[in-house]
């Protein structure tokens, strides 16, 4: 029985995972085989077609029966394409497989299924991990361009923590093949990767025209939550996976600093990150909330990811004990932040409460980090240089939101830089110094 997958070119990232006959790329059917190698597949590609209609063909299934053959008798087996699941398509297969890069096709001999149930059968799945968030995709042209591709807390939620928990049970034993490559997205997250694999990554499978053998294989990433492991459906924990890239980046500090009343030798002093923007959402007055820190005891840095490598502005979280930034500017490096450090979210103006929790405030418990929300007033925001105080943007944000996402972002994201009150904001972090004692 021969099965076909053809996988979607117009998606953001897809993996396959396989287990490979060799650890050299095979140029003809039938090379000799070594088994030991898992198949990785990224694909990156910069623009989503904006049409939800794209989307409806999911699958395509076809069976061929034998009408000569009868069958006798039928038994349960795991379906190979899984599409069940909130978030994404995956399908995982056994048997004769062989993978053609170019045309985005994998062939396949199985006794997987009962040969008497189908002769040929095709999936056409897109693997995409938020295939059931509509906002995104009904605007993801755009979203894409300057987000899904390039934005940090995609890149870890919805690839690296999913292909971590499928593939890091493999240690090691795997292949990575990369489809429309993207040279700076490969080099930023290259120590993961490397970590991941003890192969040499091949880039841009999708010129390939070279023929490849595997014995097994998953395709599509299953993502659990935003930036979360389902520990109930995997063997790992977002725990597992911060001691990883621990180990990846070398980073020292296990855990945060526990106490500031020791005695004057063994005093040890809280260091504050501070992340910096010089884009939307930056703090207005750094000075001043740097003055504040260091009053109260702190050690404080400040930081913006963009102008520093991934490996150095890792190790720059991990010496820290507390870190603090407005939603969505570089709090993703939480991940880095050693046990039990403290994350204070800035929530801005505009009704996002909701997303700045489930984004950020109930992935960093479930990564043992104790968390402060300091939700800031309309004085504090500089919103209010844009708008009189009795405009739908802070009277009635329900009504902005309504108008789509790309409104709220492009009002409560975009356009919203923060002035925070530092005698108001005291009290937020001297209770962030007060949860580095428990």
């Amino acid at each position: 029985m021969q099965k076909s997958f053809r996988g979607a070119a117009e998606m953001e990232y897809d993996a396959i995972f396989a287990k490979s006959f060799s650890r050299y790329e095979q140029r003809k059917l039938g090379y000799g085989a070594f088994i030991g190698c898992l198949l990785v597949c990224l694909s990156f590609v910069t623009m989503f077609r904006p049409s939800l209609d794209q989307l409806k063909p999911l699958l395509s299934l076809q069976l061929t029966m034998n009408p000569e053959r009868e069958i006798i008798k039928q038994h349960e087996v795991e379906p190979v394409c899984n599409l069940m699941e909130p978030r994404s398509d995956f399908c995982k297969m056994n048997g004769d497989i062989r993978i053609h890069g170019n045309s985005s096709t994998i062939l396949f001999a199985s006794p997987q299924v009962d040969s008497a149930a189908a002769r040929n059968a095709t999936w056409k799945i897109k693997p995409y991990a938020r295939k059931g968030d509509a906002a995104a995709l009904g605007s993801v042209t755009e979203f894409l361009a300057a987000g899904y591709s390039g934005n940090h807390f995609h890149a870890f939620a919805d690839i690296l923590v999913p292909l971590f928990a499928a593939s890091y049970r493999f240690r090691g034993e795997v292949k990575l093949l990369v489809s429309n490559s993207k040279s700076y997205w490969i080099a930023k997250y290259k120590a993961i990767l490397e970590n991941l694999s003890r192969y040499e990554i091949i880039i841009n499978i999708d010129k390939d025209d070279r023929i490849h053998c595997f014995p097994s294989m998953i395709v599509g990433l299953k993502q659990h939550q935003e930036l979360r492991i389902d520990h109930s459906q995997s063997r790992y924990s977002m725990k597992d996976f911060r001691e990883f890239l621990r180990s990846a980046y070398s980073l020292k500090k296990a855990k945060a600093a526990i106490s500031i009343r020791n005695h004057q030798r063994h005093r040890k002093v809280p260091r504050l990150l501070i992340v910096t923007r010089k884009r939307t959402r930056s703090f207005t007055n750094e000075r001043e909330i740097v003055k504040l820190a260091k009053s109260l005891g702190y050690k404080v840095m400040t930081a913006e990811p963009a102008l520093m490598n991934m490996t150095s502005f890792a190790r720059v979280v991990n010496s820290c004990d507390v870190m603090m930034g407005v939603h969505g500017a570089g709090l993703a490096n939480i991940v880095f932040l050693p046990s039990h450090a403290v994350v204070i979210q800035v929530v801005p103006l505009g009704g996002l409460k909701w997303l700045c929790s489930h984004y950020f405030g109930e992935p960093a418990l479930e990564m043992e980090l104790k968390y402060l929300e300091y939700k800031i007033r309309e004085e504090e925001s500089t919103l209010m240089q844009q708008y009189p105080l009795d405009h739908p943007v802070f009277k009635d944000p329900i009504s902005i939101h309504r108008q789509g996402w790309e409104a709220t972002k492009a009002v409560y994201l975009d356009k919203q830089d923060v002035k925070l009150d530092v005698n108001r904001f005291r009290a937020t972090l001297l209770e962030a110094l007060e949860l580095l004692h428990h």
